[in-house]
């Protein structure tokens, strides 16, 4: 970690904890700062401010108080998830404090280069992939997976050294907080629309992503998805080296697909069909993953290797069992249309089941009837699952089952299913009706799908 002198004595509010405030403050107290850190949950309930208060932080919790302002702090370091029009965050904007996010601190402490991840889906996908392949055949330190997978990035850059990799996964939420942020490698995913409820437009949200390559420079790269008219459009608009990647067209300088093959600047790597996770999706996030690994020297048997044997992220059509002769697949991260399109490519409709439903937010599903004309059977559960039915059936499905919850989905898939089936969860909504979060909707699915080997 590099010891720098810039906080040293200097007074830094810290909005907000969790895993990426708690990291954050504790940094700041080791770099010499003078913290004050705020969280709205009350001390009793709150193990990182008791952390914290036994660490010699100053801790203020329970409440917001806007007074806090009035004592000249020279920085104001925010929990990505508190939006920008939070009365503190307002106030600290009105009054000029700097707004920092926690990946900023750690861009300024890491000793190591840092390949940064962002772009509406498949970041998290994307960011393991390249973490498996900078590991694949490494000699000398690892690359460490942080940011928005997990894994605090602050935690993460203070210990990681010079030989390291940092992989770090960035959300729009803490893209919005950088000053000097400079990975070596930049991704962008994709862009969709997204999180407009915290950005209020579409032009705030693809310029929060955009800020990732604010401040690269020709000594950089930026791999972006070619598929997109937008991204090739913002590609102008940047001082790094472009590396594109594509489904749809023979990239000379970049990653791409080509009768089947995943190539990469006409050299042939692996065949699609070998990757160890379905769907067209995972090709794209797959090329992104190569480009990177090319621009880091890794040889084509380390990623033939690795990509093979990845099985996917939790949560995100994740292989879960197979029981007799049936296959299940727990996507339990795609909350929302345009995730589940995604999964559903990478199945034979009339040999799939699938199990969706959840939070209703008031939309409609019109976008999903093209992807699911075909499928064997939908399993329907949660809010939505009456506006699902009726999309089934306008897309021509025969079978259309309504059912509690998850754990009461997963048996009668099964018994809709025979040999050679495939069962996805992929509920195209957010969990909160039922369940906490997609990680606990997607552990119930994987628990039923155990109890029907008993």
């Amino acid at each position: 970690m590099k010891q720098i002198k810039q906080y040293e004595n200097e007074k830094v509010l810290v909005l907000g904890l969790a895993k990426s405030g708690f990291s954050a403050a504790k940094l700041l107290n080791d770099l010499g700062a003078l913290v004050t850190v705020n969280d709205g949950k009350p001390f009793e309930e709150n193990p990182e401010a008791q952390g914290l208060l036994e660490q010699g932080v100053r801790v203020i919790t329970g409440h917001h108080p806007i007074e806090l302002l009035d004592e000249d702090f020279s920085l104001m370091v925010k929990n990505p998830g508190i939006p920008y029009d939070n009365p503190l965050v307002a106030k600290a904007e009105e009054l000029h404090i700097p707004i920092l996010t926690e990946v900023e601190l750690a861009y300024q402490v890491a000793e190591c280069p840092i390949v940064g991840i962002t772009g509406t889906n498949g970041k998290t996908t994307t960011t393991t992939m390249i973490g498996l392949l900078l590991n694949q055949e490494r000699k000398t330190g690892k690359a460490h997976l942080a940011g928005n997978i997990g894994f605090p990035a602050s935690e993460v850059a203070s210990k990681a050294t010079a030989d390291d990799d940092i992989v770090m996964e960035l959300s729009s939420f803490q893209l919005m907080g950088i000053k000097s942020f400079e990975p070596q490698i930049a991704v962008i995913t994709n862009i969709y629309e997204a999180h407009l409820d915290y950005h209020k437009t579409r032009e705030n949200y693809v310029a929060a992503k955009w800020a990732i390559q604010q401040n690269m420079t020709a000594d950089d790269y930026l791999v972006l998805n070619w598929n997109s008219t937008e991204l090739q459009e913002l590609s102008t608009q940047t001082g790094a080296q472009i590396v594109p990647f594509s489904t749809n067209e023979k990239l000379d300088n970049g990653a791409y697909l080509s009768d089947g093959q995943v190539c990469f600047k006409k050299e042939k790597i692996m065949a699609a069909s070998d990757l160890g996770v379905p769907g067209a999706h995972n090709i794209e996030n797959a090329l992104a993953a190569i480009a990177v690994a090319k621009l880091k020297g890794i040889s084509n048997e380390g990623i033939r290797k690795a990509l093979s044997n990845f099985h996917g992220v939790p949560h995100r059509t994740q292989y879960v069992d197979t029981i007799n002769g049936r296959k299940f697949y727990n996507d339990s991260k795609a909350t929302n249309s345009l995730a589940t399109e995604m999964a559903l490519s990478g199945f034979d409709n009339d040999r799939l089941i699938l199990l969706a439903g959840g939070l209703d937010r008031g939309n409609e599903f019109d976008e999903l009837i093209p992807s699911l004309e075909g499928v064997k059977a939908v399993i329907l559960f949660g809010e939505t699952k009456d506006k699902l039915a009726d999309t089934a059936r306008r897309a021509g499905i025969q079978t259309v089952i309504l059912t509690a919850n998850v754990e009461t989905a997963v048996p009668l898939a099964y018994e809709q299913s025979e040999d050679g089936d495939s069962i996805l969860l992929s509920p195209a909504n957010a969990s909160w009706d039922q369940y906490p979060n997609f990680e606990i909707r997607g552990d119930k699915f994987m628990h039923a799908v155990k109890q029907l080997e008993k």
